[in-house]
């Protein structure tokens, strides 16, 4: 195996193939109605950053398209740049999952406060791909992170029902605005 240069991350593509790229080879498209709203050199800036996130941040070596699309697009929206990610033509979007207990990770000490938005937030991101499964895994030990238990308990179950029934009510909210026929996978 070949290691990966520790300025690089793997860019998995639709077809299962894998590309390293470095934050300086990453190139961005904007449709014709966007393209007078960025300087280009906002855009790489944003993109620039986006990969230290996954690299440096999140520790990751391997983040997809549309995960990288879907941050780029959230960071430009936090700029005042009202730009929407797409999957690009005649490439099928990948179901993907969220591990709930990264979203912990990413609410620091304040848990619950800053969860549940979180939760909210990337339930939004997920509906946005063109997969018909929103999924999400690591229930369980989230819900224990969350309570501060080491074992499971009543306190436990209720947080657990009330994480899936808030994914519910986002999820029923969302799709009134559209997306409606798609699924719901909590693990």
């Amino acid at each position: 195996m070949i290691a990966l240069h520790s300025n690089c991350l793997l860019f998995k593509l639709a077809n299962g193939e894998s590309v390293p790229c470095s934050a300086d080879m990453i190139s961005v498209e904007i449709s014709e109605e966007s393209r007078g709203l960025l300087e280009p050199e906002l855009l790489q800036h944003a993109a620039a950053s986006v990969f230290h996130y996954f690299r440096e941040e999140l520790k990751r070596d391997a983040v997809t398209i549309g995960e990288f699309s879907m941050a780029l697009e959230k960071v430009l929206g936090h700029l005042g740049y009202p730009i929407h990610a797409l999957t690009p033509p005649g490439q099928p979007a990948v179901p993907t999952s969220t591990d709930l207990r990264q979203l912990i990770r990413e609410s620091g000490d304040s848990l619950e406060l800053f969860f549940f938005p979180r939760l909210r937030d990337e339930l939004r991101i997920q509906l946005r791909q063109t997969s018909r499964v929103v999924r999400f895994s690591g229930l369980r030990s989230c819900v224990k992170q969350l309570a501060g238990a080491r074992r499971w308990s009543h306190r436990c179950e209720e947080l657990q029902d009330q994480i899936v029934e808030f994914l519910r009510q986002c999820m029923n909210t969302e799709n009134e605005t559209g997306k409606a026929g798609c699924a719901l996978v909590v693990e």
